[in-house]
């Protein structure tokens, strides 16, 4: 029997990365956008300002909420990017560019998002 070397495969990381980007974005932004965007300004709850609002950055758990909700819908964005180009206009020809640019994106967009947040005082 030939031993044939096993290659090394990204495709199901990206694969989890979209799920759970999928799911971050169908639960948690709906949830920030209604508690930020239409509960404070009607009133219903209590409208903060830029002092106490950023006060909540002091906690790690807060800057880890804020990063997964940044950097996960990234690399789902990025992948139906990819996978609507490759399958639906059938750019197959760009594959290996499409798919640099798109998670090149996601992994910048997840690196800014990082240094933004863990750097903030």
């Amino acid at each position: 029997m030939d031993a044939q070397p096993t290659k090394l495969r990204i495709e199901p990381l990206l694969w989890l990365l979209f799920s759970a980007g999928g799911g971050v974005a169908a639960f948690f932004i709906p949830i920030h956008l209604f508690i930020l965007g239409i509960a404070a300004p009607l009133g219903l709850t209590k409208a903060t300002d830029y002092a106490s609002a950023t006060a909540f950055l002091a906690f790690p758990i807060v800057r880890f909420y804020l990063f997964v909700l940044c950097s996960l819908p990234l690399f789902h964005a990025a992948h139906r990017i990819r996978y609507t180009l490759y399958d639906g206009l059938q750019i197959k020809h760009l594959n290996e560019v499409i798919a640099a640019c798109c998670y090149g994106g996601a992994v910048l967009g997840t690196v800014i998002a990082g240094y933004l947040l863990w750097s903030f005082q």
